[in-house]
């Protein structure tokens, strides 16, 4: 394959099978960052009934549930669940800090 340029890198030109990975896995990012906004929306609707109800931000029993239910869906989709758990738990980590300035 032809290399194309403009790539970031070690200053040579990257092969065009590379650059169109590169594309995709962009657009796949920008999806991603929709669907966090989206889920910060209904995180914030969790905040308020949090609030309301005098509920700690961390609940370890539901993060635990949480996690593993994600890792059974990264199984069946033939991720490993390890990746999809830590990606979690950091998710997770940082909306509970989230949840903690706004409670």
């Amino acid at each position: 394959m032809a290399p194309v340029s403009g790539a970031i890198g070690q200053g040579g030109a990257v092969p065009a099978a590379l650059a169109a990975a590169r594309r995709a896995i962009d657009g796949i990012d920008a999806r991603m960052v929709d669907l966090l906004a989206e889920r910060f929306a209904v995180v914030e609707e969790v905040v308020k009934v949090k609030q309301a109800n005098g509920i700690p931000a961390l609940l370890p029993d539901r993060v635990e549930e949480v996690v593993a239910q994600v890792e059974a869906l990264a199984a069946e989709k033939g991720l490993p669940p390890g990746i999809a758990g830590a990606l979690w738990r950091t998710l997770i980590a940082e909306t509970i800090a989230y949840e903690n300035a706004r409670l």
